[in-house]
């Protein structure tokens, strides 16, 4: 006898519904009915996934804060568990432990059980380079059964914690399980002031240590960051001997959390101290001349952590879109060291070694993920080949033609190449000021504030970037003002290309 389990009805969403909001004031508050009839097509488990008791959060630092402070404000037993605490060397173990610590919260209830780390135990299954993990499975599959015997009565809410979803095994993430991800991102700027209010309370701020200043050179921060930079600042001030934490104090914790501390014991000869400011220089003109770069704070040729200088941009403001015009200034700005030290010694050196890998990876992604090329136009090119068992991405592979990769390559070409005459254009223009900057660099090893201002002021600003028109098969701009037919003359330009290429020659009939 075979049956068919189907979707349910209206009659059987609502039935449903009410059996998942028994004994909740929930349920006081909602029309079942009209719920009913506005979710066709639901299945039992995405209804209860209305009501659902699980939450996994992704994303970046905070995570374990967060579920303590939700099991804080709810004043309710609280059980934390890391992943790889179910992972033990005897058979058994883990799938044991999943099952006292689900009995211990159903006995507790109401309660919070926080699992941190759960890729530790909910990797993919049958995937990766090795063997099965027998014991792993195991307890994951405990950890499914657990989850699938959650219900409205159990009185226990499931919070766990990873970096990496992508990892995760397809079944913890179905409806009913943990589909309903939180992502915990970085702060905004209200979040870094009110954060940075609460690691001042009890230390004794000077008159001058601006919170909200401080919140606005912090973008991009982390709350631990911000942590370690009031204590930073804190210890600052005390090695100087200071009952306060001044504003200078602050400003050197965040040049501390940013670039690491300072090695004033690395000693290095005049010469190359004069290449170092020359970098440094050029990086901060370029950066000041064009608009779409983050204005510069400082520059100085003091080594941190393992640069030999350092040039601190920031931006004015949290940004999450960038547009092409800002990432070619960008790639303009980190290809000024190096093009300051062309014109100014005439060789190259080793130290724009990162700025260069920088730039490649940002043209890279430019032409391949962005969809930036004005040649190849806005096409996602090339997998990440990645192995969820290992947590690992091993390259990308590749999804076109080697046609394709070689015009990948000449793009890439073009943008460095048009970035690198962008950032030699500025630097001819104002090579007074680089020199200037040099100067002032070597004798003070760091320019900031009004002196570095009053350099700035002296530089040529470039206009803004305009977008490039599209571009046909053969490299020349589309003047046709209709944007459907500029894009069918695209596409028809680089199908005749290809069809061209494709086609064999005949003995005998190629040119002379």
């Amino acid at each position: 006898r075979q049956v068919v389990v189907d979707r349910p009805d209206r009659a059987g969403r609502k039935a449903i519904l009410e059996v998942h909001t028994r004994g909740k004031p929930l349920a006081k508050e909602i029309n079942l009915d009209a719920l009913a009839g506005q979710t066709p097509g639901f299945t039992g488990a995405d209804l209860a996934n209305l009501i659902n008791e699980s939450a996994l959060l992704t994303a970046r630092t905070g995570k374990t804060l967060l579920a303590r402070a939700v099991a804080g404000e709810a004043g309710v037993p609280f059980f934390s568990i890391s992943g790889s605490d179910f992972v033990e060397m005897f058979v058994g173990v883990g799938a044991s432990r999943v099952r006292d610590l689900f009995e211990q919260a159903k006995a507790s209830a109401p309660a919070i059980i926080f699992m941190d780390e759960i890729d530790a135990v909910g990797r993919h299954r049958g995937a990766g380079m090795g063997g099965g993990h027998d014991e792993r499975e195991q307890t994951l599959n405990q950890l499914l059964v657990e989850m699938d015997g959650f219900d409205v009565k159990t009185g226990v809410i499931l919070i766990a914690a990873t970096n990496r979803p992508d990892i995760l095994d397809p079944a913890l993430l179905r409806p009913g399980r943990f589909d309903r991800q939180i992502v915990v991102d970085r702060p905004d700027l209200v979040g870094r002031r009110a954060i940075l209010k609460v690691h001042a309370r009890g230390k004794p701020l000077a008159g001058d240590a601006d919170v909200d200043v401080i919140a606005r050179r912090t973008p991009g921060f982390t709350g631990a960051d911000l942590a370690n930079l009031i204590n930073e600042a804190a210890l600052l001030s005390a090695r100087k001997g200071n009952s306060e934490i001044p504003m200078a104090a602050m400003e050197a914790a965040i040049d501390r959390v940013i670039g690491g501390p300072e090695r004033k014991t690395r000693l290095m000869g005049e010469n190359e101290k004069r290449i170092i400011a020359y970098h440094e220089g050029g990086h901060t003109i370029v950066g000041h001349a064009l608009p779409h770069a983050d204005p510069v704070h400082k520059v100085s040729i003091i080594p941190r952590g393992q640069a030999l200088g350092w040039t601190l941009s920031l931006p004015t403001e949290d940004k999450y879109l960038v547009a092409r015009g800002e990432l070619i200034d960008q790639l303009a700005m980190m290809l000024g060291g190096r093009v300051a030290e062309e014109i100014t010694i005439g060789d190259f050196t080793t130290g724009a070694s990162n700025d260069i890998a920088k730039a490649t990876a940002t043209a890279r992604g430019m032409v391949t993920e962005y969809g930036m090329s004005t040649k190849l136009g806005p096409v996602k090119l090339g997998q990440s080949e990645s192995q969820p068992f290992l947590g690992k991405e091993f390259g990308h592979q590749p999804d076109y033609s080697s046609e394709v990769a070689i015009e990948i390559d000449r793009e890439i070409r073009a943008l460095i190449d048009e970035a690198h005459d962008e950032a030699l254009e500025v630097l001819v223009a104002n090579r007074e000021v680089l020199e200037e900057l040099a100067d002032a660099l070597i004798e003070s090893e760091t320019v900031e504030g009004p002196a570095l201002e009053a350099l700035l002021d002296k530089v040529t600003p470039r206009p803004s970037r305009k977008i490039q028109p599209l571009m046909n098969g053969s490299g020349q701009p589309v003047e046709d003002g209709s944007v459907v037919r500029r894009l069918r003359r695209l596409r028809e330009g680089v199908a005749s290309e290809r069809a061209a290429m494709s086609t064999p020659r005949r003995p005998g009939t190629g040119p002379a």
